[in-house]
């Protein structure tokens, strides 16, 4: 898509508060955010080899990590900063909160600025299901979904509206997280219901989500619990020493990762030795690969998150809000008539300005005296 000129000036930087993106999606409406969502995802996919990438640079510490994602092609730069820590919800905070940037590549003018907070959890759902719609099993109804926290209910509705998932069942360690899920989602007409362990959520599903928050090196799924044809959905292993999945999980499945670089430190993928087969999904959505090969396969999406998919939202979310006026504009950069003279911007205007200026600021010095 030819993307609109927002910018009245070359230094205004367009400004989406997470008020405007919810505001967005409200006037959009939550289905066809994601489907639009997925379809931006999936055109930046297929030109996989027009970027420039890398694994993201992360900063850990004992509470949490923050990172910084870049990602760019010939024509624009986007970055997000997003931090990761499971402790903040004591605390009132989300775990998980973002912000980005979609900048000029000709000039580095940032076109954009945007919170992506509530944006990365639309992504990461649409995500999801651009993998599932190439991995899982055809006409699949039932989903599972283990950890009920502040991502759950937009994997849920993307794989409801775009996939047509009818059924879903929950486990949380937390009841009250999957009772606040079902809680949102009661007008959906789907199916929902709260299990009393991961082995009544994932018996018989057709596809399995994880998004679980705690930093730890956890087993979620375990082999005794796979079922042929299943598809897993791995969301929350996405940084060093924080995974879900056992490693035969891994084994005994058709691995799909977004890019294998990154997820080879941060996925559920860090447990399994540097020679362990993968295939990254963008061979697929271009035809290059082979997804699914038998209704019998088990496969897996070991999603950790990737820029491509924050780039593809800052892209969304110019374009939209552009058709509906949403957002302000900021003055980030300076407006120089000169723009080797930065020291304008400080300089008086004229000796006789600054005599003024000197004079009235004489009262104020000698009272503080």
């Amino acid at each position: 898509m030819k993307h609109p000129t927002l910018l009245q000036t070359p230094t205004q930087t367009q400004f989406f508060s997470v008020q405007d993106v919810a505001n967005l999606v409200s006037q959009v409406g939550i289905a066809a955010t994601l489907t639009r969502l997925a379809d931006y995802i999936l055109d930046d996919y297929r030109r996989w080899q027009d970027f420039d990438k890398c694994a993201r640079v992360a900063s850990h510490s004992l509470d949490g990590v923050i990172e910084l994602m870049p990602i760019a092609d010939a024509k624009t730069y986007a970055f997000k900063y997003v931090n990761g820590h499971p402790k903040n919800t004591r605390l009132g905070l989300p775990t998980v909160m973002a912000f980005g940037v979609l900048a000029d590549v000709a000039t580095g003018i940032p076109m954009v600025l945007s919170e992506l907070t509530l944006s990365t959890a639309l992504r990461t759902a649409a995500m999801s299901v651009v993998a599932a719609r190439a991995l899982a099993r055809p006409n699949s109804k039932c989903m599972a979904l283990i950890g009920n926290g502040a991502q759950a209910e937009f994997q849920a509705l993307a794989f409801h509206h775009l996939l047509g998932i009818e059924e879903i069942r929950l486990f949380d360690t937390d009841a009250l997280a999957s009772r606040k899920l079902m809680r949102n989602l009661q007008h959906t007409g789907l199916r929902l219901s709260a299990c009393t362990s991961i082995a009544q959520a994932v018996r018989g599903a057709d596809i399995v989500t994880t998004v679980t928050a705690d930093k730890t090196n956890a087993t979620i799924l375990t082999p005794e619990l796979m079922e042929p044809g299943m598809h897993i959905n791995g969301v929350g292993g996405d940084c060093p020493g924080k995974t879900e999945l056992h490693p035969d999980v891994l084994r005994g499945s058709a691995v799909f990762v977004q890019y294998e670089p990154q997820t080879r430190i941060e996925g559920d993928l860090q447990q399994m030795p540097a020679d362990f087969a993968v295939t990254e999904l963008w061979r697929v959505l271009r035809g290059e690969a082979p997804g699914r090969t038998s209704d019998g396969q088990i496969t897996l999406f070991d999603s950790v998150g990737f820029a491509l998919e924050d780039y593809s939202a800052l892209r969304y979310l110019r374009d939209t809000a552009f058709e509906l006026g949403l957002g302000q504009r900021l003055l980030l950069l300076p407006e120089l008539a000169n723009p080797k003279d930065l020291f304008s911007l400080i300089r008086p205007a004229s000796r006789g300005q600054a005599d003024a200026a000197r004079r009235d600021a004489e009262p104020a010095l000698a009272s503080a005296a």
